[in-house]
């Protein structure tokens, strides 16, 4: 079963995208043909769905403030419970951009400074490599070659510290670009106990209700119980995030397509928020480090637009997310960028997300399974839509 929140379910269009000359009539976001739209987001997301066998999906749309949400498939294939767009998804590394966003509104509030040292917060790491690790080096994953994950052996904060004390890094902060949770989760931690809050806290007293996002979590509450989605990992087995150290800053955040659509858009200033936390997020895009096939912003990554899709895919290459990538770091800091493409992917054991939007164009899209399956599909169906739109635009 598939509906828009928009309109009355309209029937399933197959084939391959429609061309732009279908669409020469459509002019502006306003006229907008929603059939057309649909018809578009089907053509890219039901082959998907096929080809990984993905239970549920849904594809949220802002196209200058107005949202388009398409929802296929089932949440629980025991309950065939129907996907929605308030149907709360794990959404893997994404939560790493709200850590980043924290950090900053940590740091617009007083309590702590991006510049800073590592163990300048952490008194255990005193003396430690960390004393020449920034709090941005752990925003940009160029703290050095610390592991993608958290190791096994590593329980509880008291054998963190230990681990951290003891890592031996093989490049200088700063020169490689290590994707690491370690790194970002260490600065969620700081930033969080920086405002006299654990990271839970942070994030659901004061984080989610300013951004607007009432169906967002880190610990889904009893009562939410019912709309969390059952993911199902690359075997088809039933799973769900297990509780780790630092994972719920790396990669614990719940939502839905409504709530993270909703972040989206306020990425690109499309809602009315406070000052102190709009810079926050507006300064998460702030250029860092030049990777060659992309810049690294604080999480998010950014290319110049228009891209070519090949060209974005260069950034999400087995070899960049998992092996060391030199970088140059940009001096001074790249101010945030209109015309770029801005993204995030996200994974757990039995989600993935993708989260792209082009602040110029006041256009984004999310996308939220319940199977774990490969990053470049995700890139390609974002990127299929994204411009698709741009050519129903003209």
């Amino acid at each position: 079963m598939q509906r828009h929140t928009l309109l009355a379910t309209m029937p399933l269009l197959s084939g391959v995208l429609l061309t732009a000359t279908l669409f020469s009539n459509v002019t502006t976001a306003e006229t907008l043909n929603t059939k057309d739209i649909q018809s578009l987001v089907d053509s890219a997301v039901k082959p998907l769905m096929a080809e990984y066998g993905i239970p549920g999906a849904v594809i949220g749309i802002t196209i200058e403030g107005k949202q388009y949400f398409y929802q296929y498939g089932v949440s629980s294939k025991t309950t065939g419970q129907s996907v929605t767009e308030h149907t709360l998804f794990e959404i893997g590394s994404i939560s790493k951009t709200f850590t980043a966003t924290l950090a900053n509104y940590a740091q617009i509030e007083g309590k702590l400074s991006l510049t800073d040292m590592t163990s300048d917060y952490v008194p255990a790491l005193k003396g430690s490599h960390f004393d020449k690790i920034s709090l941005i080096n752990l925003a940009t994953h160029t703290a050095g070659d610390l592991p993608m994950q958290v190791p096994d052996k590593v329980t509880n904060n008291a054998e963190l510290m230990d681990y951290l004390k003891h890592w031996q890094p093989s490049f200088a902060p700063g020169t490689h670009r290590n994707y690491a949770n370690p790194s970002i989760g260490l600065l969620g931690m700081i930033a969080a106990q920086s405002l006299d809050k654990t990271f839970q806290q942070a994030l659901e007293q004061t984080l989610f209700p300013q951004l607007g996002m009432a169906s967002s979590y880190i610990q889904v509450p009893s009562s939410k119980m019912a709309d969390y989605a059952q993911g199902y990992n690359k075997q088809d087995m039933p799973v769900r995030v297990n509780p780790g150290v630092l994972a719920d800053e790396a990669y614990g955040v719940k939502t839905t397509a409504t709530d993270l659509l909703h972040f989206v858009e306020a990425n690109i200033q499309m809602h009315p928020l406070a000052k102190p936390l709009q810079t926050a997020l507006d300064e998460t895009h702030t250029g860092y480090f030049d990777v060659g096939m992309m810049t690294q912003d604080m999480i998010w990554e950014h290319y110049s637009y228009p891209i070519d899709l090949d060209k974005i895919l260069m950034g999400h290459t087995q070899e960049v997310v998992f092996g060391s990538t030199p970088v140059k770091p940009i001096v001074p800091p790249l101010a945030p960028q209109q015309n770029v493409w801005i993204n995030k992917t996200g994974s757990t054991g039995g989600f993935a997300a993708y989260a792209a939007f082009i602040p110029a164009q006041k256009l984004g899209i999310v996308l939220l399974s319940n199977k774990n399956y490969p990053v470049p599909p995700r890139v390609t169906v974002g990127y299929q839509i994204l411009t698709g739109i741009e050519k129903l635009q003209k």
